[in-house]
Order: structure tokens, then C-alpha cells, then sequence
């Protein structure tokens, strides 16, 4: 599935709005990890255990965007942007969304070099 964040796919068509899609997850880092990322707050600098759970976090919000839009019928998800917030002081969410469209190739637009 192709998904951009631009409002359009170079050198396709849109030929149906199925809609809006959206994929979230909300995260909590549990004892351990919030222990380590507080005591390396301490000294400055990159908080990997944070890092890595909110990369991960966008990685599954983004597949349960895709997986919604395939249930839908589309083939791409254009405008897609992600939007972050805490929840309680002790929990991430992040949700991916979007629009699912059925694309196809544009015979009169430029095609991009390969």
C-alpha cells in the first residue's frame, strides 16, 4: 500500500474516496524502563527506552492505519500525518491517520525516472 503524506500520488489518479482512516495506540513504558529513562534524564541526552517505545508506537499506529484502509477498499492512504499526546503523566498515544483512496496510474502525467 502506498501511503504519502502529500494530498496526491505522482503519476496516479484518484478514482474514489473511501474515507478517513486512522490507526492509535497508547503506550505506557512500564516500571523498569520509566526507572532508567528517569535516572539518564538525570545526566542529559537522548532517552533511548523513550525513543524506541515511541518509534515502535508509530510503527503499529501506522500498520493499523494500512490495515483499515485494505478493509475499506483502498489501495492508498494520501494527507497522512501523525498526532501525538500524554495521557496521566505515564502513557503515549499516537494515532496515524489519513484518507484510504483507490489509485491508479495516470497515463497523461509524467511518470518518475527509474
Amino acid at each position: 500500500m502506498i501511503v504519502t503524506t502529500t494530498p496526491f500520488v505522482a503519476g496516479h489518479r484518484v478514482v474514489e474516496a473511501k474515507g478517513q482512516v486512522f490507526g492509535l495506540v497508547v503506550r505506557s513504558r512500564g516500571l523498569a524502563g520509566n526507572l532508567s529513562a528517569s535516572l539518564r534524564s538525570l545526566v542529559g541526552g537522548e532517552i533511548h527506552e523513550y525513543t524506541e517505545l515511541l518509534e515502535d508506537t508509530r510503527r503499529q499506529a501506522l500498520d493499523r492505519m494500512v490495515k483499515n484502509a485494505t478493509l475499506m477498499g483502498g489501495n492508498a492512504v494520501i494527507s497522512m500525518r501523525f498526532d501525538s499526546s500524554e495521557l496521566n503523566n505515564s502513557m503515549s498515544e499516537i494515532v496515524a491517520y489519513g484518507t484510504a483512496v483507490v489509485i491508479e496510474p495516470d497515463a497523461g502525467a509524467a511518470q518518475p525516472l527509474e
